[in-house]
Protein backbone atom coordinates (compact mmCIF):
# COMPACT_ATOMS: atom_id res chain seq x y z
CA UNK A 1 0.00 0.00 0.00
CA UNK A 2 1.04 3.38 -0.90
CA UNK A 3 1.82 6.35 1.58
CA UNK A 4 -1.15 8.90 -0.50
CA UNK A 5 -3.62 5.53 -0.23
CA UNK A 6 -3.13 4.78 3.46
CA UNK A 7 -3.12 8.23 4.23
CA UNK A 8 -6.57 8.55 2.60
CA UNK A 9 -7.63 5.07 4.25
CA UNK A 10 -7.23 6.57 7.85
CA UNK A 11 -8.91 9.60 7.04
CA UNK A 12 -11.86 7.98 6.12
CA UNK A 13 -11.50 5.36 9.11
CA UNK A 14 -11.47 8.56 11.01
CA UNK A 15 -14.75 9.82 9.95
CA UNK A 16 -16.19 6.19 10.66
CA UNK A 17 -14.79 6.94 14.32
CA UNK A 18 -16.51 10.23 14.41
CA UNK A 19 -20.05 8.84 13.34
CA UNK A 20 -19.91 5.75 15.66
CA UNK A 21 -18.98 8.59 18.51
CA UNK A 22 -22.04 10.68 17.73
CA UNK A 23 -24.60 8.09 17.51
CA UNK A 24 -25.07 7.73 20.94
CA UNK A 25 -26.73 11.10 20.98
CA UNK A 26 -29.38 10.00 18.31
CA UNK A 27 -32.74 8.89 20.83
CA UNK A 28 -35.20 10.12 18.53
CA UNK A 29 -35.83 10.73 14.48
CA UNK A 30 -35.21 14.33 15.28
CA UNK A 31 -31.79 14.00 16.69
CA UNK A 32 -31.09 11.19 13.77
CA UNK A 33 -32.70 13.64 10.44
CA UNK A 34 -31.80 17.06 11.89
CA UNK A 35 -28.82 16.42 14.70
CA UNK A 36 -31.93 17.59 17.87
CA UNK A 37 -32.27 21.14 16.30
CA UNK A 38 -29.19 22.17 18.00
CA UNK A 39 -26.63 22.75 15.44
CA UNK A 40 -24.59 26.23 16.22
CA UNK A 41 -23.22 29.19 13.79
CA UNK A 42 -19.98 26.65 13.44
CA UNK A 43 -21.61 23.44 12.67
CA UNK A 44 -24.54 24.97 10.53
CA UNK A 45 -21.75 27.26 8.54
CA UNK A 46 -19.63 24.11 7.54
CA UNK A 47 -22.59 21.84 7.19
CA UNK A 48 -24.42 24.14 4.60
CA UNK A 49 -20.51 24.83 3.19
CA UNK A 50 -19.36 21.15 2.86
CA UNK A 51 -22.20 19.51 1.52
CA UNK A 52 -23.08 21.40 -1.70
CA UNK A 53 -19.20 21.83 -2.36
CA UNK A 54 -18.81 18.63 -3.66
CA UNK A 55 -16.09 17.54 -6.01
CA UNK A 56 -17.80 18.65 -9.45
CA UNK A 57 -17.32 22.32 -7.68
CA UNK A 58 -13.60 22.50 -7.41
CA UNK A 59 -12.88 19.45 -10.43
CA UNK A 60 -15.61 20.73 -12.76
CA UNK A 61 -15.42 24.42 -11.84
CA UNK A 62 -11.53 24.22 -12.87
CA UNK A 63 -12.07 22.28 -16.08
CA UNK A 64 -14.60 23.95 -17.52
CA UNK A 65 -12.79 27.31 -16.92
CA UNK A 66 -9.65 24.97 -18.44
CA UNK A 67 -11.66 24.39 -21.34
CA UNK A 68 -14.16 27.35 -22.17
CA UNK A 69 -13.28 30.30 -20.05
CA UNK A 70 -15.56 32.15 -17.54
CA UNK A 71 -18.67 30.89 -20.01
CA UNK A 72 -18.30 27.91 -18.33
CA UNK A 73 -18.45 28.44 -15.17
CA UNK A 74 -21.80 30.33 -14.60
CA UNK A 75 -23.42 27.14 -12.94
CA UNK A 76 -20.50 27.08 -10.53
CA UNK A 77 -19.70 28.71 -8.32
CA UNK A 78 -21.92 31.63 -9.73
CA UNK A 79 -25.28 30.20 -9.53
CA UNK A 80 -25.25 27.79 -7.14
CA UNK A 81 -23.61 30.45 -4.55
CA UNK A 82 -26.40 32.50 -5.43
CA UNK A 83 -28.87 29.73 -4.84
CA UNK A 84 -27.40 29.02 -0.86
CA UNK A 85 -28.00 33.15 -0.40
CA UNK A 86 -31.48 33.23 -2.04
CA UNK A 87 -32.54 30.36 0.31
CA UNK A 88 -30.82 31.95 3.21
CA UNK A 89 -32.41 35.07 2.61
CA UNK A 90 -35.65 34.30 1.37
CA UNK A 91 -36.66 30.86 2.75
CA UNK A 92 -34.74 29.38 5.67
CA UNK A 93 -36.16 30.85 8.64
CA UNK A 94 -39.60 30.67 7.48
CA UNK A 95 -39.15 26.98 7.48
CA UNK A 96 -37.09 26.73 10.53
CA UNK A 97 -40.55 28.09 12.46
CA UNK A 98 -42.61 25.70 11.18
CA UNK A 99 -40.70 22.66 12.90
CA UNK A 100 -40.42 20.96 9.76
CA UNK A 101 -38.12 17.71 9.25
CA UNK A 102 -38.70 17.86 5.53
CA UNK A 103 -39.86 19.71 2.78
CA UNK A 104 -42.76 17.25 2.22
CA UNK A 105 -43.96 18.59 5.87
CA UNK A 106 -44.44 21.70 4.82
CA UNK A 107 -46.44 20.11 1.32
CA UNK A 108 -48.37 17.83 3.82
CA UNK A 109 -49.79 20.31 6.08
CA UNK A 110 -50.70 22.16 2.76
CA UNK A 111 -51.86 20.19 0.90
CA UNK A 112 -52.50 16.39 2.45
CA UNK A 113 -50.62 13.60 2.83
CA UNK A 114 -50.85 12.10 -1.47
CA UNK A 115 -49.51 15.45 -2.48
CA UNK A 116 -46.74 15.00 0.39
CA UNK A 117 -45.90 11.16 -1.02
CA UNK A 118 -45.84 12.67 -4.63
CA UNK A 119 -43.49 15.20 -3.81
CA UNK A 120 -41.17 12.81 -1.69
CA UNK A 121 -41.27 10.23 -4.38
CA UNK A 122 -39.93 12.94 -7.09
CA UNK A 123 -37.30 14.39 -4.61
CA UNK A 124 -36.04 11.11 -4.01
CA UNK A 125 -34.11 10.34 -7.42
CA UNK A 126 -32.29 13.57 -7.39
CA UNK A 127 -30.52 13.14 -4.36
CA UNK A 128 -29.67 9.10 -5.29
CA UNK A 129 -28.08 10.61 -8.53
CA UNK A 130 -26.48 12.70 -6.82
CA UNK A 131 -24.58 10.77 -4.35
CA UNK A 132 -24.09 8.25 -7.24
CA UNK A 133 -21.71 10.77 -8.47
CA UNK A 134 -20.00 11.38 -5.64
CA UNK A 135 -19.19 7.64 -5.22
CA UNK A 136 -18.43 7.43 -8.45
CA UNK A 137 -15.95 10.43 -7.72
CA UNK A 138 -14.21 9.17 -4.85
CA UNK A 139 -13.73 5.79 -6.72
CA UNK A 140 -11.76 7.27 -9.18
CA UNK A 141 -9.92 9.10 -6.83
CA UNK A 142 -8.75 5.93 -4.82
CA UNK A 143 -8.29 4.06 -7.87
CA UNK A 144 -6.20 7.05 -9.34
CA UNK A 145 -3.49 6.61 -5.83
CA UNK A 146 -3.47 2.46 -6.07
CA UNK A 147 -3.43 -0.64 -8.00
CA UNK A 148 -6.69 -0.92 -7.35
CA UNK A 149 -9.38 -1.09 -10.24
CA UNK A 150 -12.43 0.76 -10.44
CA UNK A 151 -15.09 -1.52 -9.37
CA UNK A 152 -12.73 -2.24 -6.31
CA UNK A 153 -12.22 1.52 -5.31
CA UNK A 154 -16.24 2.42 -6.12
CA UNK A 155 -17.20 -0.35 -3.74
CA UNK A 156 -15.15 0.63 -1.16
CA UNK A 157 -16.22 4.53 -1.53
CA UNK A 158 -19.81 3.28 -1.25
CA UNK A 159 -19.45 1.26 2.01
CA UNK A 160 -17.73 3.53 4.20
CA UNK A 161 -20.14 6.66 3.17
CA UNK A 162 -23.04 4.16 3.30
CA UNK A 163 -22.10 2.94 6.76
CA UNK A 164 -20.73 6.37 8.16
CA UNK A 165 -24.08 8.16 7.22
CA UNK A 166 -26.77 5.67 8.54
CA UNK A 167 -24.97 5.11 11.96
CA UNK A 168 -24.76 8.58 12.74
CA UNK A 169 -26.92 10.61 11.23
CA UNK A 170 -27.06 14.22 10.94
CA UNK A 171 -25.23 14.61 14.12
CA UNK A 172 -22.05 12.28 12.64
CA UNK A 173 -22.54 14.49 9.36
CA UNK A 174 -22.66 17.87 10.67
CA UNK A 175 -19.67 17.16 12.86
CA UNK A 176 -17.79 15.42 9.96
CA UNK A 177 -18.90 18.36 7.97
CA UNK A 178 -16.63 20.74 9.59
CA UNK A 179 -14.04 18.71 9.87
CA UNK A 180 -14.12 18.13 5.92
CA UNK A 181 -14.99 21.40 5.58
CA UNK A 182 -11.65 22.60 7.04
CA UNK A 183 -9.52 20.14 5.69
CA UNK A 184 -11.00 21.20 1.62
CA UNK A 185 -10.06 24.76 2.89
CA UNK A 186 -6.59 24.19 3.55
CA UNK A 187 -6.24 21.88 0.64
CA UNK A 188 -7.52 24.53 -2.04
CA UNK A 189 -5.95 27.48 -0.37
CA UNK A 190 -2.87 25.53 -0.62
CA UNK A 191 -3.29 24.28 -4.32
CA UNK A 192 -4.16 28.15 -4.65
CA UNK A 193 -0.99 29.42 -3.50
CA UNK A 194 1.48 27.06 -5.42
CA UNK A 195 -0.57 28.63 -8.56
CA UNK A 196 -0.07 31.99 -7.59
CA UNK A 197 3.75 31.57 -6.12
CA UNK A 198 4.57 30.13 -10.16
CA UNK A 199 3.25 32.96 -11.60
CA UNK A 200 -0.97 32.21 -11.88
CA UNK A 201 -1.36 36.01 -11.61
CA UNK A 202 0.51 36.70 -14.45
CA UNK A 203 -1.43 34.14 -16.46
CA UNK A 204 -4.91 35.48 -15.61
CA UNK A 205 -4.07 39.26 -16.53
CA UNK A 206 -2.75 37.58 -19.75
CA UNK A 207 -6.42 35.95 -20.70
CA UNK A 208 -7.93 36.90 -23.91
CA UNK A 209 -10.85 38.76 -22.95
CA UNK A 210 -12.91 36.46 -24.86
CA UNK A 211 -12.25 33.99 -22.30
CA UNK A 212 -13.33 36.50 -19.27
CA UNK A 213 -16.84 37.09 -20.76
CA UNK A 214 -18.74 35.14 -19.38
CA UNK A 215 -21.68 35.12 -21.83
CA UNK A 216 -19.24 33.78 -24.72
CA UNK A 217 -20.77 32.29 -27.42
CA UNK A 218 -23.92 32.24 -25.27
CA UNK A 219 -27.56 33.57 -26.38
CA UNK A 220 -29.02 35.05 -23.77
CA UNK A 221 -31.62 32.05 -23.01
CA UNK A 222 -28.73 29.53 -22.84
CA UNK A 223 -27.57 31.92 -20.27
CA UNK A 224 -31.09 32.11 -18.15
CA UNK A 225 -31.03 28.28 -18.44
CA UNK A 226 -27.40 27.95 -17.18
CA UNK A 227 -27.98 29.78 -14.48
CA UNK A 228 -31.33 28.66 -13.49
CA UNK A 229 -30.84 25.38 -12.76
CA UNK A 230 -28.41 26.09 -9.78
CA UNK A 231 -30.11 28.67 -8.46
CA UNK A 232 -33.77 26.98 -8.14
CA UNK A 233 -32.35 23.48 -7.83
CA UNK A 234 -30.73 24.52 -4.94
CA UNK A 235 -33.62 26.48 -3.63
CA UNK A 236 -35.63 23.28 -3.62
CA UNK A 237 -32.92 21.10 -2.01
CA UNK A 238 -34.43 19.37 0.68
CA UNK A 239 -30.34 18.73 1.17
CA UNK A 240 -30.26 22.27 1.90
CA UNK A 241 -33.66 22.97 3.72
CA UNK A 242 -32.45 20.20 6.24
CA UNK A 243 -29.39 21.92 7.25
CA UNK A 244 -31.27 24.90 7.94
CA UNK A 245 -34.12 23.17 9.96
CA UNK A 246 -31.42 21.14 12.16
CA UNK A 247 -29.95 24.65 13.45
CA UNK A 248 -30.97 26.11 16.46
CA UNK A 249 -32.94 28.80 15.56
CA UNK A 250 -34.36 30.73 12.29
CA UNK A 251 -32.01 33.57 13.11
CA UNK A 252 -29.04 31.68 12.75
CA UNK A 253 -30.76 29.26 9.79
CA UNK A 254 -30.73 32.42 7.55
CA UNK A 255 -27.40 34.18 9.01
CA UNK A 256 -25.55 30.72 9.17
CA UNK A 257 -26.97 30.05 4.83
CA UNK A 258 -25.81 33.20 3.82
CA UNK A 259 -22.48 32.95 5.56
CA UNK A 260 -22.39 29.61 3.67
CA UNK A 261 -23.06 31.05 0.11
CA UNK A 262 -20.11 33.19 0.79
CA UNK A 263 -17.74 31.07 1.95
CA UNK A 264 -18.96 28.66 -1.32
CA UNK A 265 -18.20 31.72 -3.70
CA UNK A 266 -14.73 32.11 -2.40
CA UNK A 267 -13.48 28.35 -2.20
CA UNK A 268 -15.43 28.25 -5.94
CA UNK A 269 -13.45 30.75 -6.95
CA UNK A 270 -9.97 29.53 -6.54
CA UNK A 271 -9.96 26.11 -8.23
CA UNK A 272 -11.97 28.67 -11.18
CA UNK A 273 -8.68 30.64 -11.17
CA UNK A 274 -6.48 27.84 -11.54
CA UNK A 275 -8.28 26.52 -14.40
CA UNK A 276 -8.23 29.71 -16.21
CA UNK A 277 -4.68 30.22 -15.67
CA UNK A 278 -3.69 26.44 -16.32
CA UNK A 279 -3.35 26.54 -19.45
CA UNK A 280 0.27 27.71 -19.56
CA UNK A 281 1.49 25.19 -16.89
CA UNK A 282 0.00 22.21 -18.46
CA UNK A 283 -0.86 23.15 -21.63
CA UNK A 284 -3.89 23.74 -24.18
CA UNK A 285 -5.22 19.64 -25.06
CA UNK A 286 -5.86 18.43 -21.51
CA UNK A 287 -8.24 16.37 -20.57
CA UNK A 288 -10.70 18.99 -18.64
CA UNK A 289 -11.91 17.05 -15.51
CA UNK A 290 -8.29 16.03 -14.84
CA UNK A 291 -6.58 20.33 -14.73
CA UNK A 292 -7.13 20.45 -11.29
CA UNK A 293 -5.28 16.88 -10.52
CA UNK A 294 -2.20 17.36 -13.08
CA UNK A 295 -1.41 20.32 -11.60
CA UNK A 296 -1.60 19.40 -8.25
CA UNK A 297 0.58 15.99 -9.35
CA UNK A 298 2.46 18.00 -11.04
CA UNK A 299 3.86 20.93 -8.97
CA UNK A 300 2.40 19.99 -5.18
CA UNK A 301 5.42 18.33 -2.70
CA UNK A 302 3.80 15.38 -1.16
CA UNK A 303 2.77 16.44 1.99
CA UNK A 304 0.84 19.41 -0.22
CA UNK A 305 -0.66 16.47 -2.48
CA UNK A 306 -1.90 14.41 0.25
CA UNK A 307 -3.96 17.41 1.56
CA UNK A 308 -5.05 18.46 -1.37
CA UNK A 309 -6.62 14.72 -2.17
CA UNK A 310 -7.58 15.27 1.11
CA UNK A 311 -9.78 18.07 0.27
CA UNK A 312 -11.46 16.21 -2.45
CA UNK A 313 -11.80 13.03 -0.38
CA UNK A 314 -13.70 15.68 2.14
CA UNK A 315 -15.49 17.75 -0.53
CA UNK A 316 -17.09 13.82 -1.70
CA UNK A 317 -17.68 12.39 1.34
CA UNK A 318 -19.52 15.11 2.55
CA UNK A 319 -21.75 16.13 -0.10
CA UNK A 320 -22.22 12.18 -0.71
CA UNK A 321 -23.35 11.35 3.17
CA UNK A 322 -25.93 14.16 2.50
CA UNK A 323 -27.59 13.02 -0.07
CA UNK A 324 -27.68 9.76 1.07
CA UNK A 325 -29.63 11.15 4.46
CA UNK A 326 -32.18 13.08 2.16
CA UNK A 327 -33.18 10.14 0.47
CA UNK A 328 -33.58 8.13 3.20
CA UNK A 329 -35.48 10.52 5.56
CA UNK A 330 -38.28 11.37 2.24
CA UNK A 331 -38.51 7.97 2.01
CA UNK A 332 -38.96 6.25 5.32
CA UNK A 333 -40.56 9.89 7.39
CA UNK A 334 -42.87 10.81 4.39
CA UNK A 335 -43.58 7.46 2.57
CA UNK A 336 -43.12 4.78 4.96
CA UNK A 337 -43.76 5.97 8.47
CA UNK A 338 -47.06 7.35 8.05
CA UNK A 339 -48.48 3.95 6.76
CA UNK A 340 -47.41 2.36 10.30
CA UNK A 341 -48.10 5.37 12.94
CA UNK A 342 -48.30 2.76 15.55
CA UNK A 343 -44.04 3.00 15.38
CA UNK A 344 -42.33 4.03 18.55
CA UNK A 345 -39.27 6.64 17.63
CA UNK A 346 -36.72 3.72 18.01
CA UNK A 347 -38.58 2.37 15.42
CA UNK A 348 -38.46 4.97 13.38
CA UNK A 349 -34.95 5.51 13.39
CA UNK A 350 -33.90 1.94 12.33
CA UNK A 351 -36.33 3.03 9.65
CA UNK A 352 -34.22 5.81 8.69
CA UNK A 353 -31.16 3.60 8.76
CA UNK A 354 -32.61 0.95 6.65
CA UNK A 355 -33.29 3.95 4.29
CA UNK A 356 -30.25 5.50 4.04
CA UNK A 357 -28.79 1.97 3.34
CA UNK A 358 -31.24 0.95 0.70
CA UNK A 359 -30.48 3.98 -1.13
CA UNK A 360 -26.81 4.22 -0.82
CA UNK A 361 -26.53 0.93 -2.52
CA UNK A 362 -29.09 1.78 -5.22
CA UNK A 363 -26.29 4.98 -5.90
CA UNK A 364 -24.06 2.41 -6.05
CA UNK A 365 -25.61 0.50 -8.80
CA UNK A 366 -26.07 3.90 -10.74
CA UNK A 367 -22.53 4.83 -10.23
CA UNK A 368 -21.05 1.35 -11.56
CA UNK A 369 -23.68 1.91 -14.96
CA UNK A 370 -22.70 5.51 -15.20
CA UNK A 371 -19.84 6.96 -17.56
CA UNK A 372 -20.38 10.54 -16.21
CA UNK A 373 -19.99 12.15 -13.38
CA UNK A 374 -20.95 15.63 -14.40
CA UNK A 375 -24.11 14.26 -16.35
CA UNK A 376 -25.30 12.61 -13.11
CA UNK A 377 -24.73 16.15 -11.20
CA UNK A 378 -26.73 17.96 -14.05
CA UNK A 379 -29.70 15.38 -13.90
CA UNK A 380 -29.92 15.23 -10.42
CA UNK A 381 -30.07 19.59 -10.14
CA UNK A 382 -33.17 19.81 -12.56
CA UNK A 383 -34.76 16.47 -12.51
CA UNK A 384 -38.60 17.42 -10.84
CA UNK A 385 -37.63 20.57 -8.79
CA UNK A 386 -39.61 22.61 -11.11
CA UNK A 387 -42.85 21.45 -9.62
CA UNK A 388 -40.70 21.08 -5.75
CA UNK A 389 -39.72 24.94 -6.42
CA UNK A 390 -43.55 26.14 -6.99
CA UNK A 391 -45.02 24.17 -4.58
CA UNK A 392 -42.54 25.72 -1.79
CA UNK A 393 -43.03 29.56 -2.92
CA UNK A 394 -46.70 29.08 -2.59
CA UNK A 395 -46.81 26.85 0.46
CA UNK A 396 -44.10 29.13 1.73
CA UNK A 397 -45.59 32.60 1.01
CA UNK A 398 -48.42 32.46 -0.99
CA UNK A 399 -50.84 29.63 1.44
CA UNK A 400 -54.28 30.52 0.23
CA UNK A 401 -53.56 30.44 -3.61
CA UNK A 402 -54.31 27.33 -5.06
CA UNK A 403 -55.89 24.05 -3.19
CA UNK A 404 -54.52 20.49 -3.79
CA UNK A 405 -55.27 20.02 -7.78
CA UNK A 406 -53.43 22.34 -7.83
CA UNK A 407 -50.44 21.04 -6.24
CA UNK A 408 -50.64 17.80 -8.20
CA UNK A 409 -50.21 19.53 -11.17
CA UNK A 410 -47.35 21.80 -10.83
CA UNK A 411 -45.55 17.98 -9.45
CA UNK A 412 -46.74 16.21 -12.70
CA UNK A 413 -46.44 18.99 -15.49
CA UNK A 414 -43.38 20.20 -13.98
CA UNK A 415 -41.29 16.70 -13.58
CA UNK A 416 -42.94 15.36 -16.77
CA UNK A 417 -42.21 18.61 -18.67
CA UNK A 418 -38.42 18.35 -17.60
CA UNK A 419 -38.01 14.87 -18.69
CA UNK A 420 -39.91 15.52 -22.46
CA UNK A 421 -38.20 18.92 -23.10
CA UNK A 422 -34.65 17.64 -22.45
CA UNK A 423 -34.56 14.01 -23.15
CA UNK A 424 -36.96 13.55 -25.90
CA UNK A 425 -37.37 16.77 -28.14
CA UNK A 426 -34.11 18.73 -26.61
CA UNK A 427 -35.42 21.65 -26.54
CA UNK A 428 -32.69 25.15 -25.81
CA UNK A 429 -34.18 25.54 -22.43
CA UNK A 430 -36.15 22.51 -21.11
CA UNK A 431 -35.37 23.42 -17.35
CA UNK A 432 -37.14 27.11 -18.04
CA UNK A 433 -39.73 25.22 -19.46
CA UNK A 434 -40.40 23.08 -16.82
CA UNK A 435 -40.33 25.63 -14.01
CA UNK A 436 -42.60 27.85 -16.11
CA UNK A 437 -45.24 24.75 -17.20
CA UNK A 438 -45.26 23.76 -13.38
CA UNK A 439 -46.40 27.72 -12.39
CA UNK A 440 -48.56 27.68 -14.87
CA UNK A 441 -50.24 24.35 -14.24
CA UNK A 442 -50.57 25.36 -10.02
CA UNK A 443 -52.11 28.62 -11.41
CA UNK A 444 -54.50 27.31 -14.42
CA UNK A 445 -55.71 24.24 -11.84
CA UNK A 446 -56.76 26.46 -8.77
CA UNK A 447 -60.16 27.28 -7.92
CA UNK A 448 -61.64 30.61 -8.48
CA UNK A 449 -62.77 30.56 -4.56
CA UNK A 450 -59.64 30.86 -2.00
CA UNK A 451 -58.85 27.41 -0.67
CA UNK A 452 -60.19 26.65 2.87
CA UNK A 453 -57.39 28.35 5.58
CA UNK A 454 -55.18 25.71 6.73
CA UNK A 455 -52.55 24.66 9.48
CA UNK A 456 -49.70 26.12 7.14
CA UNK A 457 -51.54 29.01 6.06
CA UNK A 458 -52.33 30.00 9.27
CA UNK A 459 -48.41 30.16 10.30
CA UNK A 460 -47.28 33.41 9.34
CA UNK A 461 -43.75 31.59 8.84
Amino acid sequence: MNLVLACILAYVVSQLVVAAWFARRVRNEADYLLAGRRLGPWLGTFSVFATWYGAETCVGAAGEAYAEGMSGVLADPFGYTLGIVAFGLFFAAGLWRRGLITLADLFRARWGVGVERLAALIMIPSSVMWAAAQIRAFGQILASVSEVGLLVAITLAAVVVILYTAIGGMWADAVTDLVQGIVLIAGIVALFSVFIALGGAEQLIAQPLARLDPTHNRSALDVLETLAIPIFSTIAAQELASRALSMRGARLAARATVGAGALYLVLGLLPMMIGLGAGAFLGPDRESEQVLSLFAQRYLPLPLYILFLGALVSAILSTLSGALLVAGSLFAHNVVAPLFPQVHESGRVRLDRAAVVLFGILAYAIALASDSIYALVQESSALGTAGILVLLVFGLWLPRVGARPSAYAALAVGTLSYVIGAHALETEAPYLLSVGLALAAYLLSAPLARAPRTRAAADPG
